[in-house]
This record gives structure tokens, C-alpha cells and sequence, in this order.
């Protein structure tokens, strides 16, 4: 008996294709990188906004820095894309940054807050 809310793989004349990645693979992924300053993944620090999945396994991930000035500002998007690519099943990868809501503190995980000890 087939598992149908499993994901699958499809087949093509080229044979089966990976099956599509979950959100929550993605999101293992994007928290394999750290922000250089802070000693927490950018997934627990509230930079991620949506991490949308297409159809034909294109990703497109819009975060957000702590701050436009930010240091990172050239190197963290590009982390994010290679940790997303990585992912099986993931064929494409485009990372936008946006500023619109802004980031605060309060997008952080009460996990983040614990380790920077900021309540």
C-alpha cells in the first residue's frame, strides 16, 4: 500500500527524478550557516522570512539581515544559496534580500535569546 502524504519521486524518460525537498530539509539546510558575529544559525536569529518550493524543485529564499550595514551582507545570502543547493531534489536557488518588515530582535527563537542571553 502506498504512503500518498509522502513525497515522491516522478518518472520521466530519463528515469525517476529526486522527489521534491520538504520545507523542513530546506530549513536543516539553512541553518548549517551562522552569522560570523553571532554565535547562532541565521534560521534562529529570525533572517529567514519564507522559503517558498516550486514545482520543478526551484527554491527561492527571502531573508533579511540584522542590519543594512550589515558585514555579511555579500557572503550570507551566497551561504544560504549553497546550503540550498546542496539539498537533493533541489534544482535551482534564488536568495532576495529584503528589508521590509525590518529585523528586530523579537523574530529570534527563544533557543537564540537563551544562547546570546537576551530575554
Amino acid at each position: 500500500m502506498n504512503d500518498m502524504t509522502q513525497p515522491h519521486a516522478a518518472w520521466t524518460p530519463d528515469g525517476e527524478t529526486p522527489a521534491l525537498p520538504s520545507e523542513a530539509t530546506l530549513i536543516d539546510a539553512i541553518a548549517t550557516v551562522y552569522d560570523p558575529e553571532i554565535p547562532v544559525n541565521i534560521y534562529e536569529l529570525g533572517l529567514i522570512y519564507a522559503v517558498d518550493i516550486h514545482d520543478d524543485g526551484a527554491v527561492k529564499v527571502e531573508m533579511t539581515l540584522t542590519a543594512p550595514a550589515c558585514p555579511s551582507a555579500q557572503e550570507l545570502p551566497e551561504q544560504v544559496r549553497n546550503a540550498v543547493l546542496a539539498v537533493p531534489g533541489v534544482t535551482s536557488c534564488e536568495v532576495e534580500t529584503v528589508w521590509d518588515p525590518p529585523w528586530d530582535q523579537s523574530r529570534m527563537t527563544e533557543e537564540a535569546r537563551l544562547q546570546l542571553n537576551m530575554f
